[in-house]
């Protein structure tokens, strides 16, 4: 079970580029259900994700490098490239926010998400400042949906 809160971000927090990063580049094979392929450094998985908004199941097998090469040239829609800064939430050492700044077609787009280990501490917690704005529930910054644009 995944469950997140995801936010727009107009500005970066300084010094974020001093933060370990990995470079993720993902496809969808299906959009309803979810059905996502991703290279990540260098690992590849195969993610499927159940519906909802802040929770949702979600399942991760790996693939080999040649498996993910054969299901990207499948893919419908936009590749998404993006680095993925992690970067420690102040006073929560459990939480982490997964800071994407994206690349190519989406370049400029910056988006934050933080997971939780239960519904009421995902809405308990308190943004920090340079978060603008919740689009958790909007469903409208989901890299699903990005990729059909």
């Amino acid at each position: 079970m995944e469950i997140e809160r995801k936010f727009l971000i107009e500005k970066a927090p300084e010094g974020y580029e001093s933060y370990p990063f990995h470079m993720i580049e993902q496809a969808y094979l299906c959009t309803e259900p979810v059905v996502r392929i991703r290279r990540e450094d260098s690992d590849y998985y195969l993610t499927y994700k159940g519906k909802g908004l802040l929770s949702r199941e979600e399942v991760n097998l790996p693939l080999t490098a040649e498996s993910y090469s054969h299901l990207l040239a499948k893919a419908d829609g936009n590749v998404l490239t993006k680095k993925r800064y992690l970067i420690p939430v102040e006073n929560r050492p459990d939480l982490t926010i997964e800071f994407d700044v994206f690349e190519g077609k989406f370049a400029g787009l910056m988006l934050a998400e933080v997971e939780f280990a239960s519904e009421e501490d995902a809405n308990a917690f308190l943004p920090p400042d340079w978060f603008t704005k919740d689009v958790t529930f909007s469903g409208e910054y989901q890299n699903s949906r990005l990729s059909k644009l």
